[in-house]
């Protein structure tokens, strides 16, 4: 008994194991859906599908959601190929309900495209019927009387489907409405005609055509918020000031330093014709000498000579001012 009862329990395991097998591979009850909802499948159809390692619900839930949808002209081939080559069937096949509803062209090669490229194409045809608001960061731009403004502004855009492959995205748009509007403060004579006529901005940006290559549409440009910054041109012209005085300082220290070596070479000069005087100063006893032995000089041609010379020293000292006593 017990080894007939084991043997019926390996047979329902086996059994069970055989039909799971077979259900995976003919999925029977996935078949059924898809003739009640009037999809034209076959069972070998998605025994193959399991043998080219394509998922059968997705491909049949895509078709049915088509049908239902009214949407004739999806192929199964051409869902298979779209999911191997790793793209995402059911978010084609929903953005492809969702245009046909919004009466958007979007065609089924365009669409695999899209998702192909890496965007989300069904969030692009709801982008199309409700367009995204983008708010910028805050922009630095200068008027020209030096005063700085932020800008916060808010960029309503909708997606562009035929641009989606080979568009660029939201980055370039922001970094193009920003120069935009660094453009259009730059040309204002003062800051105070910006805060005024702050839709001036917002009208010149949009004649711009920014969104050429991209994957958006501009539809408008509107101003949330301008703050007063930093007083730009008084800034610039305190730096210049400062340059101009370390230029100043150091012109005037260049001179002091010419003018000091000048009054040293003086000194040094000076110091030289001295020892020159007392050189030949030294020589006047040896030519005295000299001139006595000869007899071109006698004895009261040099009495003669010191009166003159202590008549000289007196002279010199009465010119001399006095110093004051202490």
């Amino acid at each position: 008994m017990e080894a007939g009862a084991f043997l019926w329990v390996v047979l329902v395991i086996a059994a069970i194991i055989l039909l799971s097998i077979f259900f995976y591979y003919v999925p029977f009850v996935l078949w059924v859906n898809a003739k009640a909802s009037g999809v034209n499948m076959s069972l070998l159809q998605l025994f193959l599908m399991r043998l080219r390692r394509v998922p059968p619900p997705v491909i049949v839930n895509a078709l049915i959601e088509a049908h239902k949808a009214g949407l004739q002209n999806i192929i199964r081939d051409q869902l298979e190929a779209h999911y191997l080559a790793g793209g995402h069937v059911e978010r084609v096949v929903h953005a492809l309900v969702s245009a046909e509803k919004a009466n958007i062209d979007l065609t089924f090669q365009m669409a695999t495209a899209i998702d192909l490229a890496g965007r989300d194409v069904f969030q692009a045809v709801q982008m199309s019927v409700n367009p995204k608001v983008i708010d910028t960061p805050p922009i630095a731009a200068v008027a020209k009387n030096g005063i700085q403004l932020l800008v916060k502004a808010r960029i309503t855009v909708r997606a562009n489907i035929k641009q989606l492959v080979g568009g660029a995205g939201e980055e370039t748009v922001i970094a193009r409405v920003g120069e935009g509007i660094i453009s259009s403060i730059g040309t204002a004579e003062t800051h105070k005609e910006v805060l005024e006529n702050p839709d001036s901005i917002s009208k010149v940006v949009l004649k711009k055509g920014l969104d050429a290559g991209t994957a958006f549409e501009i539809l408008s440009i509107d101003i949330a918020d301008i703050d007063i910054g930093k007083n730009i041109g008084a800034e610039l012209q305190m730096d210049q000031a400062q340059a101009d005085k370390n230029i100043a300082q150091a012109k005037a220290e260049e001179r002091r330093a010419m003018a000091v070596a000048s009054e040293q070479e003086m000194k040094a000069k000076a110091q030289e014709a001295r020892a020159k005087v007392i050189e030949a100063e030294a020589e006047v006893p040896k030519a005295m000498a000299e001139a006595f032995r000869s007899g071109n000089l006698g004895i009261m041609d040099y009495y003669k000579m010191q009166n003159i010379q202590a008549d000289t020293d007196m002279r010199e000292t009465i010119a001399k001012p006095q110093k004051p006593a202490k």
